[in-house]
């Protein structure tokens, strides 16, 4: 019988690293469409939107495939179904253009009285418990109509998001009368589903801790998805290190590109930063897009386009947050919206005479407007000249989208010799765009 001789024992192999799974998911128009309404709407109730709870169910699988890389969480029940996504990217800007801080906090008053409440109950007996809420937390309450104003606005809320809906009755009647005859339906069920990120700290314990830990996202790979996702665009001069590196190297590969035809968009890429861009046959209303679509009709819209054009034109680009970045002291924006509404104040079509006379209101609508677009950024100059110029507004090269109209040009006379061809027009600022680092050029809407 032969012997296996002795070996000397050799090291182990050092393991090699594991590369990391391509993520390739199939492309599905029904899919796609659903990822779109849910990221605008993380609620379909039964009674309303019982096609779209029959569509969530047959692609169930690929919807938490998609919604996976962003880390939110999927919920499907029988009567409902429910996305917990993450905080907006930008919570200061998003908040100002959401409900007042008085309806968010009547809101949640009202969620508390609610779990202590029959499913079938009376307006009144909730709002009476509400006031009793307020009490335990220590918040006052005024009993005028401002509060009215306000608890109606969260009631409206709770009702939109299936947590405590009206079956019989008006809810408006509640700001003229607080015993109004409305019934509720209380659904106990799904009061745990309206904090999205709850989170393991005690909210009672440390509330700004646990509100840290809400809005906190370690991952510099889930951040930049969720932007893309969430906001219109991102831009290059505003991410940290990481967030840079990860839009250098990886937006195009397994985690931006197929992110971004899993819900059926387009990934643009520019130097500037990049965007997911809704392709015209992927909607039909404006509304589909966000709750901020741009451009749009309206005096403010109109006003914040001419700002644009102005801002293209008048800006500085010293001291700005990147390349492409122009400025305007906010001084100068209130003289350019000032004229602006003189020239568009009469005839038909005109704009409102209420921002036409109150500059300063108009100007801060133009502002909620376009940093809810994240087109615009609010700085303190640096150095400010006066008082006055303490603040600059910053406008995006994102801004260069849209077309400045061009002057009519008389005809050429006729020659034999072939005309030139004409110049293409481009957008503002499109000279600032590297057009070699662009997959294609398509116009931009909020996703």
């Amino acid at each position: 019988m032969n012997a296996t001789p002795n070996l000397p024992a050799s090291e182990p192999a050092a393991p090699q690293p594991r590369r990391r799974k391509a993520w390739r998911p199939e492309a599905d128009a029904e899919v796609a469409a659903l990822l779109r309404r849910l990221a605008a709407t993380c609620w379909l109730i039964r009674g309303r939107h019982d096609d779209l709870i029959a569509a969530v169910r047959r692609n169930e699988p690929g919807l938490r495939s998609a919604v996976a890389r962003l880390g939110w969480v999927l919920i499907v029940e029988r009567d409902l179904v429910r996305l917990r996504k993450s905080p907006p990217p930008r919570p200061r800007e998003w908040a100002a253009a959401g409900p007042s801080p008085a309806a968010c906090s009547w809101f949640f008053l009202l969620l508390a009285a609610a779990e202590s409440m029959p499913p079938r109950t009376a307006l009144g007996h909730l709002v009476v418990q509400g006031h009793a809420a307020a009490a335990e937390a220590g918040l006052p309450t005024h009993h005028d109509i401002a509060e009215r104003r306000a608890i109606l606005a969260a009631l409206h809320m709770l009702d939109d998001r299936g947590v405590v809906e009206c079956l019989d009755g008006d809810l408006d009647r509640y700001l003229h009368d607080d015993q109004a005859p409305v019934l509720l339906a209380v659904h106990h069920t799904r009061l745990a589903y309206v904090i999205a990120n709850p989170g393991t700290l005690d909210p009672a314990a440390d509330p700004h801790a646990w509100l840290q830990q809400a809005h906190r996202e370690p991952d510099a790979s889930r951040r930049m998805r969720r932007a893309l996702v969430d906001d219109t665009c991102v831009h290059t001069a505003l991410l940290d290190d990481a967030e840079a590196q990860w839009l250098s190297q990886r937006v195009r590969g397994d985690d931006g590109g197929p992110l971004a035809a899993a819900f059926g968009l387009v990934l643009e890429r520019r130097v500037e930063g990049a965007a997911f861009v809704v392709p015209d046959e992927a909607y039909r209303h404006l509304n589909e897009l966000g709750p901020i679509p741009f451009p749009a009709t309206g005096t403010v819209a109109h006003a914040a386009l001419l700002l644009l054009d102005h801002a293209a034109l008048h800006g500085t680009t010293d001291n700005g947050p990147g390349p492409g970045w122009r400025g305007l002291p906010e001084k100068d924006v209130v003289h350019a919206l000032t004229s602006f509404g003189a020239d568009n104040a009469a005839g038909r079509g005109g704009w409102s005479a209420e921002y036409v006379q109150d500059p300063l209101l108009l100007t801060d609508k133009v502002r909620g407007l376009l940093t809810g677009l994240h087109l615009v950024q609010s700085a303190p100059a640096d150095p400010p000249a006066d008082a006055a110029d303490a603040c600059m507004w910053w406008f995006a090269p994102t801004t260069g989208r849209w077309a400045q109209e061009s002057p009519a040009r008389p005809k050429p006379a006729r020659t034999r010799t072939k005309p030139a061809p004409k110049p293409r027009e481009l957008p503002l600022q499109q000279d600032l765009f590297t057009t070699a680092d662009t997959d294609r050029t398509t116009e931009e809407h909020p996703a």
